[in-house]
C-alpha cells in the first residue's frame, strides 16, 4: 500500500499516512509507529529512497525524510498487484464469489 500511494508522488511520512486514510474512505487507520519500520524496510530494500529535505521552506519544526518510489520499487508494485489480484481471485472462488 505504502508503494502505491507513493506512486501518486513523493511525500514525507505523515503524508503517507494521510493519503492511506483518505484513499481508504477512513476505514483504514494506522499509526505513525506502524508505518516507520515499513519505509526503514522499503528503503533498505531499494524499493523507496528517502531523503531529508533541504529547506523547510518557512515552515517551523524539524526537517522531514521525504520519500520517493523507486524504479525498482514501480517493478516491485506491479509484481504485487498481479500476486494481490490472484489472491483475490482465488479467494473469490473459494468463497462463490462471482468473478
Amino acid at each position: 500500500m505504502v508503494l502505491s500511494t507513493l506512486e501518486r508522488g513523493e511525500a514525507h511520512g505523515f503524508e503517507v499516512l494521510r493519503r492511506l486514510e483518505e484513499l481508504g474512505c477512513g476505514a483504514l487507520s494506522l499509526k505513525e509507529g506502524t508505518l516507520y519500520p515499513v519505509l526503514y524496510r522499503l528503503e533498505e530494500a531499494r524499493l523507496i529512497r528517502g531523503e531529508w529535505e533541504d529547506d523547510t521552506q518557512g515552515r517551523r519544526g524539524p526537517r522531514r525524510r521525504i520519500y520517493r518510489l523507486t524504479d525498482k520499487g514501480r517493478r516491485d508494485l506491479v509484481r504485487r498487484r498481479e500476486d494481490w489480484s490472484h489472491f483475490v481471485s482465488t479467494i473469490g472462488r473459494i468463497l462463490g464469489v462471482p468473478t
